[in-house]
């Protein structure tokens, strides 16, 4: 008799021991699993911000050097892309892991970031916008203190 109590008392233990364990797996996921899509979500926003800082990068050049910005973004990639400094300059520029085809799009969810170019007003200007999220850079509103500054800033 002692001893099918012994075995039942086992039996409830290894089954408890079982219960502890795949409670404590849930309790970690349900702790990690959100702290890793924000940390995920954070990196996104960061690789979109650098990447726009890299259009905006691209954007100041331009001017500089042609005395206008240009109009859209694809006629910036093929810019930098075809002249020859940028060609060579472009790791200094942008860093080593720079890809003109890649700088047009948010690596959020690879939509194309919004150019508008406003060179109407005595100093033109731009607005560079992501269409996943409020950021952006510049102003089309003629406000030259804002011209080259990020919404994040």
């Amino acid at each position: 008799m002692a001893s099918s109590s012994r075995g039942v008392q086992t039996a409830l233990q290894v089954v408890l021991a079982i219960a502890i364990l795949a409670l404590t797996y849930f309790l970690y996921e349900s702790i990690t699993a959100p702290y890793e899509a924000v940390e995920r979500q954070r990196e996104l926003t960061e690789q979109t911000r650098e990447r726009m800082h890299q259009v905006r990068d691209a954007m100041v050049e331009h001017n500089r050097r042609e005395g206008r910005f240009i109009s859209t973004l694809d006629s910036l990639v093929m810019w930098l892309k075809t002249d020859s400094v940028m060609v060579a300059d472009a790791d200094s520029i942008f860093g080593a892991e720079f890809f003109p085809d890649s700088l047009m799009v948010s690596p959020r969810t690879g939509n194309q970031f919004e150019l508008a170019v406003n060179d109407t007003l005595r100093t033109p200007t731009y607005r560079l916008d992501d269409p996943d999220s409020d950021d952006y850079i510049g102003t089309l509103s003629g406000d030259v203190t804002q011209l080259n500054a990020a919404s994040w800033e």
